[in-house]
């Protein structure tokens, strides 16, 4: 029986890094800083600093992230990435084994460059493991049992809605929603309707730091950016309420697609999930009043993980305590 040392959960927003005996020892963004010259473009920075440089280099300068929509789209650059990451740690791969997290929609394609990716930065074997069964195992379920659970992921680039049986997915599919597209609708929504653009990054701060699905939340903000028509720098104060259309309609996608999800099962699946409640993980699940919409605009019951962000690649760890419920997984997927 193979035995797995390391997890990694390569999202669309961050990457997360879990060491068996260690616990969670990376967690930066999925973002590259390359500047384009005459040979081409070179890599000027890596994650967390990659990060810092949004909204203050020149143009010739782009920051981006190799994964969109859950999918390696650029595979050089990730494969660096990870180098970066994983030299950062001093962390010795040769010859070891890794578990990587992957949206239960993947395709096989899309498996075999994950592994390859992975087998070039280093690793021996590579193991692919559903981000959502980790999240089950996290939230501390027994995937094991006869008992169906279901679990919504709400990541930065996709919401993975699975239910679990059995140590499998029985019925699973990955939407390509994401805190990064909420991000993009926020920035466009504020430059149509108040006149300034924001970046990215900023977007991403008013997100987490008013966005609320309360409907009469006073919560504000002022930021910084450039007003579209002076194209000079511009500050504007920004209301929970002026975030609340875009968010709404997010998450009302993500209900309706569980509710259809949920009227496909047959009576006996759907009745365990009535009793056992709907696990809902991931950054976006965050959110302030995500409760107070649910308990609105949702059916069934449900149940709101703390420490939502970390919940899948906490139970990646607790699979590599345990070897033989690790490789009944991966033969299952």
């Amino acid at each position: 029986m193979k035995k797995y040392k390391f997890a990694i959960e390569i999202g669309g927003a961050y990457t997360k890094i879990y060491v068996k005996d260690f616990g969670i020892v990376l967690c930066e963004p999925t973002m590259v800083a390359a500047e384009a010259n005459a040979n081409g473009y070179e890599i000027i920075a890596f994650g967390q600093k990659a990060k810092l440089l949004m909204g203050k280099t020149s143009e010739n300068v782009e920051i981006f992230s190799p994964i969109v929509n859950g999918k390696v789209s650029n595979y050089q650059y990730l494969k660096e990435l990870l180098k970066y990451f994983f030299d950062k740690l001093e962390i010795r791969k040769k010859g070891e084994n890794i578990v990587a997290l992957v949206n239960c929609a993947i395709s096989q394609q899309d498996k075999t460059v994950l592994k390859n990716l992975l087998n070039e930065v280093g690793f021996r074997e590579v193991g692919l493991v559903p981000t959502v069964i980790c999240s089950c195992i996290g939230a501390g379920k027994n995937i094991s049992s006869t008992k169906t659970n279901m679990v919504i992921n709400i990541g930065g680039a996709n919401t993975d809605i699975a239910v679990i049986n059995m140590n499998s997915i029985i019925k699973g599919a990955t939407l390509g929603l994401g805190g990064k597209a909420v991000d993009v609708a926020l920035t466009n929504s504020i430059a149509f309707n108040h006149g300034i653009v924001l970046g990215l990054g900023v977007s991403e701060n008013l997100k987490m730091e008013i966005g609320s699905l309360y409907n009469n939340d006073t919560l504000n903000m002022e930021v910084t950016g450039v007003d579209v028509e002076t194209k000079i720098p511009k500050s504007y104060i920004i209301s929970s309420n002026d975030l609340l259309p875009i968010l709404e309609p997010f998450y009302d996608e993500i209900v309706r697609s569980a509710d259809v999800t949920i009227t496909s099962l047959p009576p006996e699946i759907s009745t365990d999930i009535i009793n056992n409640g709907v696990l809902f993980v991931g950054g976006m699940s965050n959110i302030t009043g995500l409760d107070h919409y649910l308990k609105r605009e949702f059916k069934y019951p449900f149940k709101i993980l703390p420490d939502a962000e970390n919940v899948s690649i906490l139970g990646a760890g607790k699979l590599l305590d345990d070897p033989e419920l690790l490789s009944i997984i991966l033969q299952n997927f």
